[in-house]
């Protein structure tokens, strides 16, 4: 991975580097910083005086920014393998119970697209009729047109296995059907 980042953005590695040593260095410097100046205040409060250090808490505000900015950038990559480590499962579960519970649905809705496109039915779900041609649903024992009794499977006349209605080749010897 490490190789990876360097083809891609070469200096990437020494960057990240330098933001995750500067980024404390700049905290600490701030921490310091505003120690001094809230000591200098508090301590003035006992005294009755001004706080001689006070100034220093104007310049912790931004040294702790850039500090905390710093080293959230220096982190950030791993942050985020992290974030994505914790989320994906959950995503992942997500998805997979919203598809499970919509499969049917779905079905239905491309079968009705399907149907407005092309003006047939499913045929998957449907018998033609060997007099007429016209399709009929899948449990019908007649046709819907003309009234003659469904063929339901073809019997091969070499082998006796039994095809589908519309097939013209035995699925199990390979000959023509009758």
């Amino acid at each position: 991975m490490r190789r990876e980042e360097e083809k891609i953005n070469p200096g990437h590695t020494q960057a990240r580097n330098a933001l995750r040593v500067i980024g404390p260095i700049f905290l600490l410097t701030g921490g310091i910083f505003m120690a001094i100046g809230m000591i200098s205040f508090f301590s003035s409060m006992g005294s009755f005086g001004p706080p001689r250090y006070f100034w220093c808490c104007f310049v912790a505000g931004p040294l702790l920014f850039i500090g905390l900015v710093t080293t959230s950038y220096g982190f950030m990559g791993a942050v985020a393998r992290y974030t994505a480590g914790e989320a994906a499962p959950v995503g992942k579960d997500t998805f997979n119970y919203i598809a499970k519970g919509t499969q049917s649905g779905i079905r239905d809705v491309t079968s009705a697209i399907r149907e407005g496109l092309t003006g047939e039915e499913d045929q998957s779900r449907q018998i033609r009729c060997s007099s007429c041609q016209h399709p009929n649903d899948a449990d019908a024992q007649f046709c819907d047109q003309c009234g003659y009794r469904l063929i339901t499977t073809q019997v091969c006349v070499h082998c006796e296995n039994e095809n589908d209605p519309d097939a013209k080749f035995c699925d199990n010897c390979g000959r023509t059907l009758g």
